[in-house]
């Protein structure tokens, strides 16, 4: 498994630790937290420069490569490129199991809870079982959980997966609950790239009320407001990807609200 190094201004020194820990450390100390997400099949090596080269990328805290499609090869180019320009962890965002690349430092090992596609919530890990053994990634158990972000999403059409309503938070929060109870380290509510809307603030709230593992929380966020109401309703990480290949300068809005939370 790789460490990634960080700095603990409360120790006044680097520490070694891994990128679970770092989350959970910055859930325990309500210390926010900011991932971009890098699709390979759209990113181009220059919008890679322009996000990474902003004033504002120190903010950031992770950052997450894959997509529900990705064409063979584009993965590892994609990760190559972000880590020659950066040092911040690197986590594969995985839509199936050739997703897996060693450069990166991590991986979110996604189990569609909210569906009822026995691939997407075993299939496929069992089929890259052997691979992420053989692999120095950090597996991060992560039970992900599609919401109705407005419209047909990419994810919501490749995993034939219903995405749980907006209107039913009490099925989301009960979801997220189970996906703790058997022993995914982190839960992801997403409404997938592109959404319409994000999730609401009722159902990150029902769902923060259930669950004490760390919260992620992504699709549909589009303005600095989206991301404060999202970070205050009880997300621990916001995640965003779509909006920033289209304006790159979004990045200083997420990051005045990461600061305002």
């Amino acid at each position: 498994m790789k460490t990634v190094v960080v700095s603990d201004t409360s120790f006044r020194n680097l520490k070694i630790i891994s990128i679970l820990e770092q989350i959970s450390s910055c859930q325990k100390k309500k210390k926010k937290m900011i991932s971009i997400l890098i699709d390979p099949d759209k990113a181009t090596e220059n919008q890679i420069d322009k996000l990474i080269g902003h004033p504002d990328f120190v903010n950031v805290d992770f950052v997450f490569v894959g997509g529900s499609l990705v064409t063979d090869g584009n993965m590892g180019h994609c990760i190559h490129l972000v880590k020659q320009r950066t040092q911040k962890p690197v986590v594969i965002f995985p839509g199936s199991p050739n997703q897996i690349d060693n450069q990166a430092d991590g991986i979110l090992l996604l189990s569609l809870i909210s569906g009822r596609n026995s691939d997407l919530l075993i299939g496929r890990h069992v089929e890259s079982s052997h691979k992420l053994k053989n692999s120095n990634l950090e597996l991060l158990s992560t039970g992900y959980i599609l919401l109705d972000g407005g419209r047909t999403t990419t994810v919501s059409y490749i995993s034939n997966t219903t995405p749980i309503p907006q209107d039913k938070p009490d099925i989301a929060a009960a979801t997220a609950l189970a996906g703790c109870q058997i022993g995914h380290k982190l839960i992801y509510l997403d409404c997938g790239s592109g959404a319409n809307k994000h999730a609401s603030e009722k159902l990150i709230q029902c769902v923060q009320n259930e669950i004490s593992v760390p919260l992620i929380v992504g699709g549909g966020i589009k303005t600095q407001y989206d991301a404060e109401k999202v970070f205050r309703a009880g997300a621990d990480i916001v995640v965003v990807g779509n909006h920033l290949e289209k304006n790159p300068y979004f990045l200083s809005e997420l990051v005045a609200a990461k600061h305002n939370c």
